[in-house]
């Protein structure tokens, strides 16, 4: 019994663990200096433009260290002598050049702001170079704290990956560590032992091997791509791949695991391309095709690195084996699989500008899990799942957190948000139409950093719906809608209550097995019924509570 009562209490706190990516969407209401600099776009970082990064480092897994440089082109917006790096303790920014001067700078915590010699015209297309080492912060239990994973295979193998959303880039190499602005394309250059394989992001340009025993990888990234998305991962590994027919034409397909996984590796994996069936279907064409799809084994749980998505779900379907909608939907699927990859469209291809928007990375991102269901397993079995994840929502704060500090919103993010857009599904009451809002999304704002918003805007005119209440609700209370009604006198009376100002939110139920709109407002609305014994059923598709009179 007591056994049977742990594994429950593990299976109910599951997805709260999930939830604390990096440990930043615990509350927080006191901000300070580090905040403000790390989490706004401060004057020495507005001014400039970033267009490329050559990352160029060597990583020594005895010693847990990382030395190297980072070049990083930027084009000049307007006139201004300093510039933001970031770069996180215990790791030292040792010095900053360009043009072969060595720059001055001013240590504020982990922001740096270098002086520059050279007169920084608007137009021009300069870059500096920042040179760094040290032992980087190492992640106790990535990706929920983040860093660096210093671990080893079951062989004896060094086992080493990078994680840092939300903690931010900054925590392993030096860089510009917000998300508004996302380089334009980058290469990477990582330095390990022979013997060792690290598979980075985009596509591997060449190895080569040192006389000193090491070898060096170059991968190039050819799409924009935000810094908490960049990664390294350093493993005894073994690849395989495969070709992908879908909407732009062929997708490199590559997936690196460790060599005693590789044979249930090549079975387990399927999941990948059902994947990329169904979410190309729902969102539009896989965002990267040229830099290709990559799944690579890690020694933590995943993460969305751009075409580099990371995994270490141990072979299982669900979440670590289990289902976190408890409608046995779950276990269909590899939930890291499907949500880690998810996030290419929504994350990587869509990022927001700041990390207080995050809900449009995670709402998104958990509604596609049941989006892959519908696709395979039809529309109920997707409302099973999404509405089944309810039980996973704590309404402890707001969807979004507060700008300019570096601060997360609510874990509701993920399945309050799924179910609120599931909720929306059911007000455009179109799936085609659905569908294509989706699809709008991810071309307009291709390759974007984007505010909620605009997301907001984007679906209330792709809709046609006045979306003002429903986001305020959803987005910026912890109310959940309650649709209060009673039958009297053949009558029924229905309104909302627990709302917003402004909210409007017509919802179908069944009267007597007939379905009906009702449009709810905060005073009482009356609709003639023909029986004072009239049997009404609520729509479950909509994420509110109902309360009989």
């Amino acid at each position: 019994m007591k056994n049977t009562v742990f594994i429950l209490l593990i299976f109910i706190l599951a997805p709260f663990i999930k939830i604390q990516s990096q440990g930043l969407l615990q509350e927080k209401n006191n901000f300070t200096r580090q905040d403000t600099l790390r989490g706004s776009i401060t004057p020495e970082r507005e001014w400039w433009d970033l267009t490329y990064y050559h990352l160029d480092i060597e990583v020594n897994p005895d010693k847990k260290t990382i030395s190297g440089q980072n070049t990083i082109q930027y084009t000049v917006l307007k006139p201004n002598q300093v510039l933001q790096i970031d770069l996180q303790a215990p790791l030292v920014l040792t010095k900053v050049t360009q043009n072969n001067n060595e720059l001055n700078i001013k240590h504020d915590g982990n922001a740096h702001f270098v002086t520059l010699k050279e007169q920084q015209n608007i137009g021009d297309v300069n870059n500096v170079t920042a040179y760094y080492h040290g032992k980087p912060r190492e992640a106790v239990r990535a990706p929920w704290d983040g860093g660096i994973s210093w671990k080893k295979d079951s062989n004896g193998n060094h086992f080493v990956a990078s994680s840092c959303q939300g903690l931010g880039a900054s925590v392993w190499w030096p860089n510009k560590d917000h998300m508004y602005d996302e380089v334009d394309s980058m290469l990477i250059s990582v330095t390990i032992p022979k013997g060792l394989s690290n598979i980075s992001n985009g596509k591997l340009r060449k190895i080569k091997e040192n006389e000193d025993n090491t070898v060096t990888s170059h991968w190039f990234v050819s799409n924009p791509i935000n810094n908490y998305g960049v990664n390294i991962n350093i493993g005894d590994y073994a690849s395989f791949s495969e070709i992908y027919k879908g909407e732009k034409g062929d997708l490199d397909m590559s997936y690196y695991v460790l060599k005693d996984n590789l044979e249930k590796a090549k079975v387990h994996f399927k999941d990948a391309t059902k994947m990329m069936k169904a979410f190309e279907h729902w969102f539009g064409p896989y965002p990267f095709y040229e830099d290709g799809f990559k799944l690579v084994e890690v020694p933590y749980l995943g993460m969305e690195h751009q075409s580099s998505v990371t995994y270490g779900n141990k072979y299982t379907k669900g979440y670590l084996g289990n289902d976190l909608s408890g409608t046995g939907w779950g276990l269909k699927f590899d939930f890291i699989i499907i949500h880690e990859a998810g996030h290419e469209w929504f994350a990587n291809n869509i990022t927001s500008i700041d990390i207080a928007d995050m809900w449009i990375h995670e709402a998104f991102t958990s509604y596609s899990e049941n989006l892959f269901l519908d696709y395979y397993y039809g529309k109920e079995a997707s409302a099973d799942y999404v509405i089944g994840t309810r039980r996973n929502i704590q309404n402890d704060r707001p969807l979004i957190g507060q700008y300019n500090v570096n601060n997360e919103g609510s874990g509701d993010m993920y399945y309050k948000g799924a179910n609120m857009l599931h909720t929306l599904r059911q007000l455009v009451n179109d799936d085609n139409k659905w569908r294509q809002m989706l699809r709008t999304l991810n071309s307009k704002f291709y390759h974007q950093t984007v505010t909620t918003q605009q997301i907001e805007d984007c679906l209330a005119e792709e809709s046609g719906l006045d979306l003002k209440g429903f986001f305020d609700q959803y987005l910026r209370t912890t109310k959940i809608p309650v649709l209060e009604y009673k039958i009297e006198d053949k009558k029924l009376n229905y309104k909302w209550t627990n709302t917003v100002a402004g909210f409007k939110m017509p919802i179908q139920i069944e009267i007597n097995g007939n379905s009906q709109w009702l449009t709810p407002t905060e005073g009482n609305q009356v609709l003639n019924l023909k029986s004072k014994d009239a049997e009404v059923k609520v729509d479950r598709d909509y994420y509110i509570e109902v309360k009989t009179l």
